[in-house]
């Protein structure tokens, strides 16, 4: 049975649709014939192959044996994905990415996508307070705009028709199409009749693919902001939480503090105490046959401290993540939520980091800090609700990135077969499209354009949290003060020219004074001194 966060919903607070989609896809056309290789509007072909970024081709999926976990087969849209949609999708060259080879892939730039530029992801406690605020505002921004690009469906493959006569797709916000998506990659398989579902089945968690899966998963985050607010210095920030005894975020400032006439809500001086939750009724979804519609389901719960303390009695502290770092095997045994000696499951939290060894019936490291939070969070499908799921998330990558630096490890220490279906190297990631297989990224985060400013050495790590802040304001208000500075000296330039005019009419009048009282005595010695001595201060 999974059990992610636990197995037990403390104070009952929990309660692409087949996929994430690319709009020019969803439709019944998509649908019948099976093919989503979208028009790029820079030359209007296929993919851009005129323009020579890629080219629709078919989709060649891995016969490679799954582990025992899931003993079914064909009933799950899931299942050798995406074959169950679309069986050509535009396959891109070079550095080009995206649905339609539109974009670059990460960590490229620039119209041609030729240019390399690593970004760096901060640790939200050292931003400035207004950095702080323009994060939170970018969150609130994508929770209230409909994505351009990405829809979802309502409804299974086999509900939408053979032929696809009756698609059945929905818009969605950007901040919540990526809650869905999470809550689609762990959903429980539907085995037919009300409650029958079989629920040993994950495709991000649990097993070798729960890294490369959120790493990914991130990026495609950090991505869609970026598009939506313009911003492209945008980068996801993340919380240290080692050795942490409170929820250091849980602010009114930052992420929202606790409610005092309710310690389940957010407070209302925080912009997420307004924020509906969605897919987080996973129970109602299996009783009734349906799948999340991403319609609001009630406000964000939170209370973090008062959770089973049995279950997590402490936080994780920096000897736990040393100890986990310093394991040299990715995955051991099974390769499960059992597996004992492996990195993946003591990071994700199903293993002791003292011992290495598994521990049911806890939730240690990843899993703490979700079972810590006690509310939208620790419900595994909706956990993505919780804005602090980014902060929390960007951290668990960059552990992984230390132990990718530590062991240098070879592609062959991702396990290629064998794995809980969805986890082997060469599966394609659900339910993104366009498709990322999970052995492609088992790599240094270096090759995919970003960084984390406590990796780096202390001179670059200074340059990043206090220099390149204030650089890229003067960028943002270059052109601000450019003008100030043309009006500014236009005005001193006309103070300038009224002070001489000034200071020659003075002149003259004293002139006019002496020659009144003493006569014609000297006119043109006088008149010649004063002329000069106007002449070199007007010149100094």
């Amino acid at each position: 049975m999974k059990n992610l966060f636990g197995s037990v919903v403390l104070f009952h607070l929990m309660g692409v649709c087949s996929s994430q989609f690319p709009r020019p896809c969803a439709n019944s056309e998509g649908l019948r014939t099976k093919e989503c290789c979208p028009v790029w509007e820079g030359d209007g072909s296929a993919c851009g192959a005129l323009s020579g970024r890629g080219f629709c081709t078919e989709v060649l999926v891995s016969d490679e044996p799954n582990g025992p976990q899931y003993p079914h087969t064909g009933i799950d849209d899931r299942e050798r994905w995406p074959l169950a949609f679309f069986n050509r999708t535009c396959r891109c060259a070079g550095n080009y990415g995206g649905f339609n080879c539109g974009e670059c892939r990460f960590g490229y730039w620039g119209g041609n996508c030729a240019q390399y530029r690593e970004s760096v992801r901060r640790n939200i406690m050292t931003m400035s307070t207004a950095e702080q605020q323009k994060f939170i505002s970018y969150l609130n921004l994508a929770k209230n705009t409909i994505n351009p690009d990405y829809v979802i469906s309502t409804a299974t493959r086999a509900e939408m028709g053979e032929n696809g006569e009756n698609p059945m797709f929905s818009d969605i916000n950007t901040y919540d199409l990526f809650v869905w998506i999470h809550y689609y990659v762990s959903r429980d398989t539907f085995l037919g009749g009300p409650g029958n579902v079989w629920r040993d089945i994950d495709f991000a968690h649990e097993s070798a693919a729960f890294l490369p899966w959120h790493r990914v998963f991130l990026l495609h985050w950090e991505n869609e902001i970026r598009k939506i607010t313009g911003d492209f210095n945008f980068t996801i920030p993340y919380w240290d939480w080692r050795n942490a005894q409170t929820c250091e975020v849980c602010t009114d400032a930052l992420m929202g503090g606790r409610n005092s006439l309710n310690p389940n809500l957010i407070s209302p001086a925080s912009v997420f105490s307004s924020w509906k939750v969605i897919c987080s009724k996973p129970e109602e979804y299996n009783n009734r046959e349906v799948l999340c519609n991403a319609n609001g389901e009630g406000p964000l719960l939170r209370n973090p401290g008062n959770h089973d303390r049995n279950r997590v009695p402490r936080l994780p502290t920096t000897a736990d993540v040393d100890f986990a770092v310093g394991l040299p095997e990715y995955e051991t045994g099974n390769m499960d939520r059992f597996a004992n000696m492996s990195f993946r499951n003591v990071l994700e939290g199903f293993a002791s980091p003292e011992t290495g060894q598994a521990v049911p019936g806890q939730s240690t490291m990843h899993n703490s800090l979700h079972v810590f939070m006690n509310g939208s969070m620790s419900n595994v499908q909706g956990s993505a609700n919780d804005p602090i799921f980014l902060l929390h998330h960007a951290f668990i990558d960059s552990i992984f990135e230390r132990w990718l630096r530590t062991h240098q490890p070879l592609r062959s220490s991702y396990p290629r077969a064998n794995a809980p279906i969805g986890h082997n190297d060469e599966y394609y990631m659900i339910p993104l499209l366009p498709l990322y297989r999970n052995g492609d990224y088992f790599l240094s985060n270096k090759v995919l354009g970003y960084e984390y400013a406590y990796l780096l050495d202390p001179g670059q790590r200074f340059v990043q949290e206090f220099v390149t802040p204030y650089l890229q304001q003067a960028r943002e208000i270059w052109q601000w003060l450019l003008g100030a500075g043309i009006l500014g000296a236009l005005i001193a330039s006309i103070f300038a020219i009224l002070l001489v005019f000034a200071r020659r009419r003075w002149k003259r009048s004293q002139r006019r004074k002496r020659a009144s009282s003493y006569g014609e005595r000297q006119p043109l010695l006088q008149s010649s001194s004063e002329e000069g001595s106007s002449s070199y201060q007007t010149t100094l």
